[in-house]
């Protein structure tokens, strides 16, 4: 007698690839790597019904090391990717990953405009401050001050503040978390799917190679002292405040997401037509 068995629920490993990670040893991505593996479980998709899109950067080698479908892009251009598929593919879960060189400089531009449409995806941007790929440089969220040998005494310009910028380019989930606790980065990750419209989680990952200092944010980070707030003014004044590691969920809207409408696919013989003579 053939006895029918549930099926078995999915593991963090099930959503992990057989390619290992080449991050520097310390490398906060390895934790956010981790979160993600873990919030997948807790979502219970299917891998095949996962799409993890990214630019260009240390973070962004994250798709390869997922065992979901994925899309490696180029610099600066994986939102509009990642938008063009939900489009086309509603069905999916689709989550953009990359880090603050790739999302707020070459791609500054896309990621406001993604706020704007709101269309349901998760933006996961591992910021280290840092262009850590290319040795080393001043990114837009580095502190004016940071001295370095490619930037002597700092570079003297005010930081881009992605949370500020997302809140007010209209995302409708905005929350910050720390690589050094992944399972509550893996929380942010479970609420920032399953929250309609754009979801943005900045996730503070230490880049200890080039930013040594960075090993004192764990002693920095702390949670929030408020709870999450469906009000844009009030987040707005939360956030231009906050010290920069303050985490958890700091907005969670309720605009609907924009999906655009889409008529059937024509026939061939209908395209034809369309360029008779």
């Amino acid at each position: 007698m053939n006895i029918a068995t549930a099926p078995q629920p999915f593991s963090a490993n099930d959503y992990k690839s057989d390619y290992k990670p080449v991050w520097c040893p310390g490398c906060g991505d390895y934790s956010v790597l981790l979160a993600f593996t873990k919030a997948m479980a807790q979502l219970q998709r299917p891998p095949e019904e996962i799409a993890v899109i990214s630019g260009i950067g240390c973070s962004s080698r994250i798709p390869a090391y997922t065992n979901c479908y994925g899309f490696h892009g180029v610099h600066g251009r994986a939102l509009p990717v990642g938008t063009g598929l939900k489009v086309a593919r509603p069905e999916l879960t689709v989550i953009v990953a990359g880090g603050d060189g790739d999302g707020f400089s070459i791609g500054g531009n896309h990621f406001l405009h993604a706020c704007r449409r709101n269309i349901d995806i998760t933006y996961i941007v591992m910021d280290n401050r840092v262009y850590g790929m290319t040795k080393g440089q001043p990114s837009p969220t580095t502190e004016p001050d940071w001295d370095s040998a490619l930037a002597p005494g700092g570079t003297g310009l005010r930081p881009f503040h992605p949370l500020v910028i997302a809140l007010a380019s209209g995302a409708n989930f905005v929350a910050r978390g720390f690589s050094g606790d992944p399972n509550g980065c893996a929380d942010l990750i479970v609420q920032a799917v399953r929250h309609p419209g754009f979801s943005f989680v900045e996730i503070l990952s230490p880049c200890v190679t080039f930013r040594p200092d960075q090993r004192e944010w764990g002693k920095m980070v702390h949670a929030a002292p408020v709870n999450p707030t469906d009000d844009a003014a009030r987040a707005a004044r939360r956030i231009m405040t906050d010290d920069g590691f303050n985490t958890g969920v700091l907005y969670a809207g309720n605009r609907a997401p924009f999906r655009p409408q889409t008529a059937p696919a024509a026939g061939l013989d209908a395209i034809e037509a369309e360029f008779a003579l």
